[in-house]
């Protein structure tokens, strides 16, 4: 198992966003940045709140469809306020089960924080605590980023190392916005993209308020907010 230095997991390039779906292979990064490709033009989207199945004629948000097993639920209780967020266990069966199993059960994500903000594009997490201490990791896990699952506003996809496609642990981000250049395109590594893996079904303007954050570039974390915006509890629901 691979070891990552703070530098890494803090400075998410967009070549590790395109190469960062859920979790080996090696690539040459792209030279843009998350911050320049997936900040500079923003695109407003929507997942949490909009339409997303039709039947007979209705039209049904994603929180009120109806609840099946290989949905699980998660809240995120933060400092800012809650994000509950619905897995998709049919789509990303092993990441839901190494989001769920290795790290929320046992409550490794307590305490850690959002460590990266990018308006009009993503808030990153679940990797460090307040102290900015890498949080520990179990074996990297195989990327299900081709699942079909995009990277749209309130969906929520894992990083990985930008070299090795199925690399992904404990970090997580939620797009802000519909991020079509993190999405799964070839099986390569350098458009392998993001995986989905659930979204947020309510608490989104808690995502939108930890996005507006004030910042600061800290040594081995760029953006990072000034007040640390902490994920005080992260529990099943459902």
């Amino acid at each position: 198992m691979r070891s990552y230095s703070i530098k890494f997991f803090s400075f998410i390039s967009l070549a590790s966003l395109f190469a960062l779906g859920c979790g080996g292979g090696e690539t040459s990064p792209p030279a843009a940045s998350i911050e320049a490709a997936a900040g500079a033009s923003p695109t407003t989207g929507s997942l949490a709140g909009s339409p997303v199945s039709v039947d007979a004629g209705v039209m049904t948000t994603a929180s009120q469809r109806p609840q099946r097993e290989s949905e699980p639920e998660v809240v995120l209780s933060t400092t800012y306020g809650d994000i509950k967020i619905r897995l998709n266990a049919d789509k990303a069966p092993a990441t839901v089960d190494n989001f769920l199993n290795n790290y929320l059960e046992p409550g490794q994500y307590d305490g850690t924080i959002f460590h990266y903000v990018a308006p009009g594009s993503m808030i990153l997490g679940g990797a460090f605590t307040a102290d900015l201490e890498a949080n520990s990791t179990r074996s990297e896990i195989q990327s299900e980023a081709a699942n079909g699952l995009k990277n749209v506003r309130g969906a929520i996809a894992m990083t990985r190392d930008p070299q090795y496609i199925h690399s992904a642990t404990n970090q997580f981000f939620i797009n802000l916005a519909d991020n079509p250049q993190l999405d799964h395109v070839v099986d390569d590594e350098e458009k392998y993209g993001y995986c989905v893996f659930g979204e947020v079904i309510e608490g989104m303007e808690v995502v939108d308020k930890i996005a507006a954050a004030p910042v600061k570039d800290k040594e081995g974390f760029p953006s990072l907010p000034i007040e640390a915006v902490v994920i005080q509890s992260a529990k099943r629901v459902r």
